[in-house]
């Protein structure tokens, strides 16, 4: 009896560290592939094609859901097995509670799973699928029972792992099998975040049946299937939500109050010149502020409160003429883009890992450690916002936050709490103890923002050009002087990318304005609108610029099927009463890179800088000369000059006038928005059919910038520079010691000579079609490659060396081999 109690004791280690025991129940054939792009016939066969877009999508999360449901199913039979015998892990009772209704739950999936993919293999128009996600919704009353008992499930889980080192082992390493096409590779997972996967899925399906709908004509037999399987999801998340959000964000004070988790998030908070990362947790009396404590290997994760202040006792706090801000820790824009390339770089190693299929998770563990570094750093040394509370019996707190967006957001959550009758509550210590305790079951947001957590199943995000027009807001009750700013998500926060003129005195402004924004794995686009201030003395002394007011704000996700189509995809977004029409279009990194050649040798744009300055007779061509006289005369205190984006249509105006010579040039420039005008030149510089420091030199410019001797490369990017045709040389100087007294006004347009590289490094080496397509960028997140990486830096070695005149440089032409 005894031997037969080690050998299941044995099947339980083996669970650890056995990958073997996944191929032992399911066997799925690989998720389907796509079709290649082609030119659609029709509005119906452009549907069809969507449609079946979206349920490959759906059918590769299904495999990855059901390889979940598995994992945790894995250690069950075992765990069972032991329960009988004289050495159990747990009761056959604590068994029952944790894994209840999971098997129910997987065969659902699993059934579902084998009926959808030959459906999808043998795609026409006259496939029909709605019966199954019919099938589908008539069995959520096993996701109804799991929801009841899921509060129970993760607490018993979470005393048994306490209770039993054995079982925090399991619980705390559960292996999860990949796709099938990648079977070998396997991820780990905690118990916790696979008991919340089935509660995640039902909005999941929900939201692939509203997209489903979309590219389903009303007359398909699909059709009432679809919206009756919509109709009961719809209905069966509306009363979980009832059920499960009180549950989820209640706590109970000794006193018998109730008291609710309104909100919680990352924040950095500034403690002594230096960035923390804390937990802020929003409660409808009061507001904490926590950190994860330091445990041992093993132990379970906790939170310890830095400080709290009760709401009734909070003010947000403006500061006197006297107060500054304290000299707080930061990282050059240089160090910042690093850590950017070094996230890059590790993506795209731990891709060809999972490629390699070596069956070793051990290396792709690591990549993943090293990358969470990385991510975490980033995100801790990126905020600049300032956001300060302050304790009317006490001190004032600063975070600082990455988006205006995210301080609003805060500031209002806080505003509307502190419209009811509170009172100011004075925590025990055993009462504080208790609270800060609950926080971790209570959170809402478990990870920080980065990806190295997230799911492999869940979106990279998109990389490339994102073109959005602004058309107009509406519901305006009052005249305002209103303008548009929009943001996106990069590296886990959020960047301001464009900002609308503004519309004086309207309650309907109408901007029609079209803009370029380039996204570095973006999920979202978030379009804020304000009301412009004129009064010089609203002064916001924690960044000294006028406050605008926010007047509304909102939030819409990239949907890569939606938004990668050739069209124009019109949506709305409301915030407080306002709704504000935008359309929006994206277009991939490899289409937007392309230099064109002009076919026309008549215009500037296109065409040879050498054959320009020659028909001009002239050194630089015109249009750089005009374009940096206009941003030298009233652009150079520009906040973002070069970085926010210009009005498309603006730009596209000014192209159309240089390459016609209109007469009226000048005067379009003084009157054009001075974020257009650099736009033109930066597209001007995109558009030379070879970048101006040449496709021949390319190489040697890389070469020389990797050089760790200072003497050899000094010599060498001189060199470069004399190799470099006349008409190139002297309009790339004349560029360069603009960019130079640009940056020195960044203390106001918060433009450094780094922020400066980034932006023109690229388009002034990126080679020409032909030359790019030697060494092919692979993987969209590859934008932060070695080879952008280097473009950043040869720009910013000459923008950082002394003064370099095109005489001198000639003078010593002699003594160096023009042969590169």
């Amino acid at each position: 009896m005894e031997e037969d109690e080690d050998e299941v004791l044995g099947l339980l280690d083996k669970v650890l560290e056995d990958e073997d025991l996944f191929d032992n129940e399911m066997d799925l054939d690989c998720p389907f592939t796509p079709m290649e792009p082609r030119t659609f016939k029709g509005d119906m066969e452009k549907g069809l094609e969507m449609k079946k877009l979206v349920l490959s999508g759906f059918l590769a999360s299904e495999e990855i859901y059901i390889n979940q449901l598995e994992a945790l199913l894995l250690p069950m039979k075992p765990l069972k097995a032991t329960a009988t015998t004289s050495k159990p892990v747990l009761t056959v009772e604590q068994i029952d509670t944790i894994f209840f209704m999971i098997q129910d739950i997987f065969e659902v999936h699993k059934e579902f799973y084998d009926a959808l993919f030959p459906n999808i293999q043998q795609w026409d128009e006259k496939v029909t699928v709605g019966h199954l996600f019919q099938k589908l919704a008539s069995q959520l009353g096993v996701y109804k029972a799991f929801v009841d008992n899921y509060k129970v499930a993760v607490e018993t889980a979470e005393k048994c792992s306490q209770a039993n080192i054995q079982f925090q082992k399991i619980s705390e390493n559960l292996k999860v099998k990949g796709p099938k096409e990648s079977k070998d590779c396997t991820t780990s997972a905690t118990m916790e975040a696979l008991l919340y996967k089935p509660i995640d899925r039902v909005t999941r399906s929900t939201l692939v049946l509203h997209d489903l709908l979309k590219h389903t004509p009303k007359d398909h037999p699909d059709f009432p299937l679809l919206q009756d399987a919509l109709r009961i999801s719809q209905n069966f998340l509306s009363n979980i939500n009832e059920e499960i959000d009180p549950r989820r964000t209640a706590v109970t004070t000794p006193k018998g109050e109730a008291r609710q988790l309104v909100k919680d998030g990352f924040l950095v908070e500034v403690s002594e010149g230096t960035r923390k990362l804390r937990h802020v947790f929003l409660f409808t009396d009061l507001m904490l502020c926590a950190k994860m404590k330091k445990t041992a290997v093993g132990r379970h994760q906790q939170y310890e409160c830095k400080w709290y202040i009760p709401l009734a006792d909070l003010s947000f706090q403006t500061l006197d003429d006297s107060d500054s801000l304290p000299n707080v820790q930061t990282l050059s824009e240089h160090e910042i883009e690093e850590m950017k390339i070094k996230i890059s770089t590790i993506k795209s190693e731990i891709q060809k890992e999972k490629k390699a299929q070596k069956g070793q998770t051990r290396n792709v563990d690591r990549l993943r450690k090293k990358m969470n570094e990385q991510e975490s750093c980033l995100l801790l040394h990126s905020p600049t916002i300032p956001f300060r509370i302050h304790n009317k019996h006490g001190k004032s707190y600063l975070f600082l936050l990455s988006s205006d967006y995210e301080r609003s957001e805060w500031r209002e959550s806080i505003q509307k709490l502190m419209k009811k009758d509170l009172q100011a509550c004075v925590l025990s210590s055993v009462e504080l103890q208790v609270l800060t305790g609950s926080c971790f079951k209570l959170r809402t947001v478990h990870n920080i923002p980065v990806t190295s957590t997230k799911d492999d199943e869940e979106s990279p995000g998109l990389y490339g050009f994102l073109h959005v027009i602004v058309h107009k807001a509406m519901g305006l009750k009052e005249s305002a002087n209103m303008y548009c700013t929009l943001e996106v998500d990069s590296f886990g926060y959020f960047v301001s990318k464009a900002k609308t003129r503004v519309f004086r005195d309207t309650t309907e402004p109408t901007w029609n304005e079209e803009f370029e924004i380039e996204l570095e794995g973006s999920q979202c686009l978030r379009i804020l609108c304000y009301e412009k201030c004129y009064d010089k003395s609203k002064i916001n002394k924690d960044d000294n610029e006028i406050v605008d007011k926010i007047m509304g704000k909102g939030q819409v996700q990239l949907d890569p099927q939606t938004v990668q189509s050739k069209n124009w995809h019109m949506d709305v977004i409301e915030m407080n009463g306002i709704k504000v029409e935008f359309s929006m279009k994206f277009t991939s990194r490899d289409l937007s890179l392309k230099r064109t050649p002009s076919k026309k040798q008549s215009g500037v744009f296109g065409v040879k800088i050498s054959v320009v300055t020659k028909r001009e007779r002239s050194k630089v061509p015109y249009i750089v000369r005009q374009c940096i006289e206009e941003v030298e005369k009233r652009g150079i205190d520009e906040v973002g000059i070069y970085r926010i984006s210009g009005v498309a249509t603006d730009i596209q105006a000014l192209k159309a006038a240089f390459d016609a010579n209109t007469k009226d040039i000048l005067m379009m420039l003084s009157d054009m928005d001075i974020n257009a005008i650099a736009g033109t030149l930066k597209l001007y510089f995109r558009e030379l059919p070879e970048p101006l420091l040449t496709d021949r030199l390319y190489p040697a410019f890389m070469e020389g910038i990797a050089l760790s001797d200072p003497a050899a490369k000094e010599n060498c990017m001189m060199h470069l520079l004399r190799s470099l045709p006349d008409p190139n040389l002297i309009t790339f100087l004349s560029l360069l010691e603009h960019l130079k007294r640009v940056a020195e006004k960044e203390p106001v347009n918060k433009m450094s000579l780094h922020n400066l590289a980034t932006v023109f490094g690229p388009t002034l080496l990126r080679p020409s079609e032909s030359e790019s397509s030697k060494a092919h960028i692979t993987l969209a997140s590859d934008i932060w490659s070695h080879d952008v990486m280097a473009q950043v830096q040869v720009l910013l070695y000459y923008l950082q060396h002394p003064p370099i005149s095109f005489a001198e440089l000639k003078k010593n032409t002699l003594y160096f081999s023009t042969d590169v």
